[in-house]
């Protein structure tokens, strides 16, 4: 099997993140678990010297700091981001909406510098109904912005909420080529082969680039899987024994 490591990776991270949040007493644990996979590719495989990452939906930071910190950095243990460059933040971020456009910024200034180095940014679904991601994405396609990557963790969950239920987004594969991106899908965001793969072999384009990759919210927890509560719930009682058992 390939990408073992990777998977390694993964599934210590669910389990260190599940245990951090017992430990501080709070947890999003359904959008922290949903984008484990794609984050762990980004942080391993993909990011280069000069690129940057942004975490938008910082609500799911728990496990992006603990990657952090094995890799040397010292960030606070936090829901919400605040920026703290020294340490990996590279953006203060927890408003949705804000990170993508924070991005676009970043990259348009470093096409203008000519300066090295791709911005990758990291969304939610749910972030796709806010204005500021589509002005972002006007502004993105007119400059031509192929030095900047955004990655939608596809979990179809908001909130207490489904999209369906909320405020539909089945045609955003549509909307970014609408949007003169050059967008890609992965079906199956829990699957390493598949994300390096289209990660791989993906043409770089004078556009930027979409990844919408589709997740399953809770992933890990098959009791916790495609459940709006787990949004943000504490974990406590007989969940800590349900979480310790799927993730051991």
């Amino acid at each position: 099997m390939k990408n073992l490591d990777l998977i390694k990776k993964a599934k210590n991270l669910r389990k260190e993140t599940f245990d951090a949040f017992v430990k501080k007493g709070e947890a999003h644990l359904g959008g922290s678990f949903s984008m484990i996979e794609t984050l762990v590719y980004l942080l391993e495989k993909v990011l280069k010297k000069n690129d940057k990452f942004i975490l938008s939906k910082s609500h799911a930071s728990y496990p992006f700091i603990l990657m952090l910190r094995k890799k040397g950095f010292k960030p606070k243990l936090t829901t919400h981001l605040e920026i703290d460059e020294k340490n990996g933040i590279n953006c203060t971020t927890g408003s949705l909406g804000h990170g993508f456009p924070i991005g676009v910024g970043m990259a348009l200034a470093r096409k203008i510098m000519k300066k090295k180095g791709n911005i990758y940014v990291m969304v939610s679904d749910g972030e796709c109904q806010e204005g500021t991601t589509w002005e972002a994405s006007l502004i993105a396609a007119k400059y031509n912005l192929a030095n900047l990557f955004l990655i939608i963790d596809y979990n179809k969950i908001q909130a207490l909420t489904t999209l369906k239920e909320g405020l539909p987004l089945s045609s955003l594969k549509k909307k970014f080529n609408a949007f003169n991106f050059n967008t890609i899908e992965i079906k199956d965001g829990h699957n390493f082969n598949l994300i390096s793969k289209k990660f791989k072999t993906s043409k770089k384009k004078n556009k930027p680039t979409v990844f919408i990759v589709h997740t399953i919210k809770g992933k890990g927890i098959k009791q916790f899987e495609n459940d709006p509560v787990w949004h943000a719930r504490k974990i406590e009682g007989k969940d800590i024994e349900v979480g310790n058992k799927s993730l051991k």
